[in-house]
C-alpha cells in the first residue's frame, strides 16, 4: 500500500510563490473548485488567513512559505532589506490566528535562528539560507506528522469507527493510513462542521482520496451514533493544547467530548506541539469572529435579515474529558503533558 497523500495535504497545493505573488489553496471552495488566492504583501496574506482561505495546519505551511517569499522581495528591492522589515511583515501574519499559537511558535524560532545570520550574509545568501531554513523545518514537520500517524494507529482496532470534527488532516489520516496498512479494517464519521463545512468538504473527500470509508453526520448526531455503539473512539486535531491537558479545538469538538467521556468512549486530540507558555485555560486568548459568518452558507441566506448571531470559533476542553493526546514525543494522558514538555 503506498502512501499519497490527498491533494489538500500536499505542500504546494497548501502554498507556493513566485518571483512577484504568493498563492494559497482555497479551502474555503473546496472540492468544488482547486483555486489559489493571490497574494502580493503580509496585510494580505493575513487577511486570507483571517478569512480562512487556509486554517488547520494551513497557516503555518503558509507563514513558512511566506517567508521566503517575502525574504525574497527583500533580496528584488520591493521590500527594504532589514531584519526589522523582515520581523514586522511576519508578525502581521502570525497575529492572523490568536488562538493556535503553533504558527507563532515556530516563526519566531526561526526568527532568532535568521537575526544572526543576516547580518554576516548578502542579500542572496541570506535568502538562499531562509530557504535552507524552511525546507528544513517542513522536512521536520513531515516526519513529526508520520510520527503521530504511527502513533495514532497503534490506539485504532480493527472495526472501529472514528468520529472526526473539523479537519485533522496528516495526523488522522495518516494514523487510519498506518492502520489499514496493519491488515484493521477503519471507518469515519465526518462531522460537517460549521460555519465552513471543514468536514464535509475538506475531512470526508480526502478519506475519499485515501481510499478510507467515510460517512458525513451534521454537528448534532454525534451523541446519536456513540449511544447506539456506533462510534468506537472520537479524534481531532487541536488548536493549543496547555500544560494542564486542556485542548482546544473547533466549536462543537466540546459536546461531542462530553458525549464521548459519558457514553465511555475515548477521546484523542492531535498536538504537534503542545503550548508551554500556557499553563491553563486562564491563558488562552480565544478566537470570537462574526457572527455574520454563520448566517450564510455558500453566500445563501439562512435567517430573516437583521436577525444578529454569535460565533465563538472554538472550543476549551476540560482535560478529564480527554483520554489520550498523541504527540511528537509519544502518547500521554492530559495530566503527563507538563512532565514531557
Amino acid at each position: 500500500m503506498e502512501l499519497k497523500l490527498p491533494y489538500l495535504l500536499k505542500n504546494s497545493n497548501i502554498c507556493y510563490y513566485d518571483e512577484q505573488k504568493l498563492y494559497i489553496g482555497n479551502r474555503k471552495i473546496f472540492p468544488f473548485e482547486k483555486s489559489f488566492v493571490i497574494c502580493s504583501n503580509s496585510e494580505e496574506i493575513s487577511t486570507a488567513i483571517k478569512n480562512m482561505i487556509t486554517q488547520g495546519g494551513g497557516p503555518l505551511q503558509v507563514a513558512l512559505t511566506s517567508m521566503c517569499y517575502l525574504t525574497s522581495q527583500m533580496c528584488n528591492n520591493i521590500l527594504e532589506y532589514d531584519f526589522d522589515t523582515l520581523c514586522k511583515n511576519m508578525q502581521t501574519i502570525i497575529n492572523s490566528r490568536p488562538t493556535n499559537t503553533t504558527m507563532k511558535r515556530v516563526i519566531e524560532e526561526l526568527l532568532l535562528k535568521l537575526k544572526e545570520v543576516m547580518i554576516k550574509s548578502t542579500p542572496i545568501q541570506f535568502r538562499d539560507y531562509v530557504i535552507e531554513c524552511v525546507k528544513e523545518k517542513e522536512h521536520e514537520e513531515d516526519l513529526v506528522y508520520h510520527n503521530m500517524g504511527l502513533l495514532g494507529s497503534s490506539l485504532l482496532n480493527d472495526g472501529d469507527t472514528i468520529l472526526t470534527t473539523c479537519f485533522a488532516e496528516h495526523t488522522l489520516i495518516l494514523s487510519i493510513y498506518y492502520a489499514i496498512k496493519e491488515g484493521k479494517s477503519i471507518k469515519v464519521l465526518a462531522n460537517e462542521t460549521r460555519p465552513y463545512f471543514q468536514g464535509s468538504r475538506l475531512t470526508a473527500p480526502s478519506m475519499k482520496e485515501m481510499g478510507i470509508p467515510v460517512n458525513i453526520i451534521t454537528d448534532s448526531m454525534g451523541a446519536y451514533f456513540m449511544r447506539n455503539g456506533e462510534v468506537n473512539h472520537y479524534m481531532s486535531a487541536s488548536d493549543l493544547v496547555c500544560m494542564d491537558g486542556t485542548v482546544v479545538n473547533k466549536i462543537g469538538t466540546l459536546s461531542n467530548a462530553i458525549a464521548a467521556y459519558y457514553y465511555g468512549i475515548p477521546y484523542t486530540a492531535f498536538s504537534m506541539s503542545p503550548d508551554k507558555t500556557k499553563t491553563d485555560k486562564n491563558k488562552i486568548k480565544m478566537e470570537l469572529r462574526d457572527g455574520k459568518e454563520i448566517l450564510n452558507i455558500f453566500n445563501h441566506p439562512i435567517s430573516e435579515e437583521g436577525i444578529e448571531a454569535l460565533y465563538p470559533a472554538f472550543d476549551i476542553i476540560d482535560s478529564k474529558l480527554v483520554t489520550n493526546i498523541v504527540t511528537n514525543k509519544g502518547i500521554f494522558s492530559p495530566n503527563k503533558i507538563k512532565e514531557y514538555f
